[in-house]
């Protein structure tokens, strides 16, 4: 079994961050939006016995919806994986019904299959976002803190460049169909059905390296009961420090802005702004690959100048950010440049943003053997963000039937979490 530290092994766990990220990519933000808002452009759509003038609505809802019981099940989970040491046979079931679940979004083919689109969009998304929680929580236990910062960065490093390969071998397929003997909608969705075979199939090499049972738990039999009171035991323990609880408010409301603007950016640029499909896929590859470099630039600022400074940076940018889309808007002349020069800034911040709160969260944990417990309130604090996030900009946007208030309102949630992190005293491993 490989030591903490051994680069193989970080390595190993990084490369999980290539495995899933495609599914961020393809189905969170590029390919899946795009195609739900063809699918359903100008319907009216049933669901759950009622009719949505809004589909894009109902997709908002459907996330919410997700991330609602991820936050209610991973607290669960993951003190029952703490006592039984079992992090990694989670890890494997959620990455199992994420996967299968995102390939099943291959029998969504009309409005009349929404349905599927909505359920397995739900259940896609509960396996990505539970089998973080788990992966996460392997970081202290596979790197020492100083290596922490690099090793998280290379996770999205890895994953930046793992699903821009494949996007825009799903571009190829998309943009050319005719070339495989396929129409435009089965190349979508056959490109669903590589995602999931990409993500399940490399995350194998993860598996095989990250160890079983890091402090050989040998759990009694009312393993269940034993796992609530290791999450009573970790929520006491909280209390106690800070400096981590006031870290967990900074990240929540910064994630309120992160997580929607990720989920919900291809959306805003065809509906809010009318740009078409090709210019938004420019812009989500631009922001992929800037971010390549944002993410390794922000790991080695943090090195230097300290973790809060870094990300006091990057939320400041991510202000800017929201401030020049809300002047946003259709009759713009060449909307679409200003809309790939915002992508390129957001590029290079949104891997470091990310890299850098999981690496300083796992820097500020004391010494523990609960580590899959304590980063389930780090995942439960960023599911309630998005929760939070996305209705906001759902409901704003019913209220208002534009987009641009909805992004102007995020604005205020990164500049709530600057004061707070601003307020934030160092500690050995954070400056």
């Amino acid at each position: 079994m490989l030591k903490k530290g051994d680069q193989k092994l970080i390595n190993s766990w990084a490369f999980y961050d290539w495995a899933n990220s495609v599914y961020s990519l393809v189905i969170s933000t590029a390919v899946f939006p795009l195609y739900y808002s063809s699918i359903t452009k100008d319907q009216v759509v049933n669901f759950l016995w009622m009719e949505w003038k809004h589909p894009d609505t109902l997709y908002s809802y459907a996330l919410s919806f997700s991330f609602l019981v991820v936050a209610f099940i991973s607290p669960i989970l993951s003190g029952i994986a703490d006592y039984t040491g079992s992090k990694k046979k989670f890890m494997k079931f959620f990455c199992a019904l994420g996967s299968i679940s995102v390939m099943s979004l291959y029998f969504f083919d009309s409005v009349e299959t929404v349905w599927v689109g909505i359920v397995f969009t739900i259940f896609a998304s509960i396996g990505f976002w539970a089998s973080l929680v788990f992966y996460n929580a392997y970081l202290p236990e596979i790197a020492h803190p100083e290596q922490q910062d690099r090793a998280s960065a290379k996770g999205f490093i890895f994953g930046y460049i793992g699903s821009v390969i494949l996007l825009i071998i799903n571009l190829i397929l998309i943009q050319k169909p005719d070339l495989f003997g396929l129409t435009p909608g089965s190349a979508s969705r056959i490109s669903f059905v590589m995602v999931g075979l990409w993500w399940f199939g490399f995350a194998q090499i993860t598996f095989k390296r990250l160890p079983k049972n890091s402090f050989n738990k040998e759990p009694e039999k009312d393993y269940i009961w034993k796992g609530f009171k290791e999450l009573k035991i970790v929520a006491k323990e909280m209390l106690n420090y800070p400096t981590l609880k006031r870290f967990l408010i900074s990240f929540f409301l910064f994630s309120v802005g992160v997580q929607t603007i990720i989920l919900l950016a291809t959306i805003f640029g065809s509906t809010e702004l009318g740009l078409k499909a090709i210019d938004l896929i420019i812009t989500v590859l631009l922001i992929q690959i800037v971010a390549i470099f944002g993410a390794y630039l922000f790991s080695r600022i943090s090195e230097k100048k300290g973790n809060f400074l870094a990300l006091k940076i990057t939320i400041f940018i991510w202000m800017i950010v929201c401030f020049c889309a809300f002047l946003l808007h259709k009759e713009l002349p060449n909307v679409a440049i200003y809309f790939y020069s915002l992508g390129a800034v957001l590029g290079l911040v949104l891997g470091a943003i990310q890299s850098l709160a999981r690496s300083t969260y796992s820097k500020l944990l004391p010494e523990t053997q609960d580590h899959a417990t304590y980063f389930s309130f780090y995942d439960v604090t960023e599911k309630i963000a998005i929760v939070l996030g996305t209705l906001v900009y759902g409901l704003l946007f019913a209220i208002t039937d534009s987009m641009q208030w909805s992004v102007l309102c995020l604005a205020l949630f990164f500049l709530a979490s600057f004061i707070v992190l601003s307020t934030m005293k160092k500690t050995k491993y954070v400056q």
